[in-house]
């Protein structure tokens, strides 16, 4: 169990696999995919109905408005900083 600590309860999630047959395709599709993946418990074959519009875009903006992205870093401490450069060799 390395990584975990000793007693820590696992989840170990099923995985799902869905798959969405587009409407206008319904009749030509679900039922051959529904038999195709009969045999196997972790897809589900589902009609996509959502209708409206796309909720993940700015939905026409109407919402919000754009994000701002802000730097969280501390600013920086005012002054100079010494110089870096190698120091140029001098003959003796």
């Amino acid at each position: 169990m390395s990584g975990m600590a000793a007693g820590a309860a696992v989840y170990d999630a099923p995985t799902v696999i869905y798959c969405v047959v587009p409407p206008e395709l319904k009749d030509e599709l679900f039922d051959r995919l529904v038999e195709h993946y009969k045999d196997n418990p972790n897809v589900t074959v589902i009609v996509d109905r959502r209708t409206g519009p796309d909720r993940r875009s700015a939905a026409g903006g109407l919402l919000g408005g754009k994000r701002q992205v802000r730097d969280r870093r501390r600013g920086r401490i005012p002054g100079t900083f010494p110089p870096t450069d190698a120091p140029e060799d001098q003959p003796a």
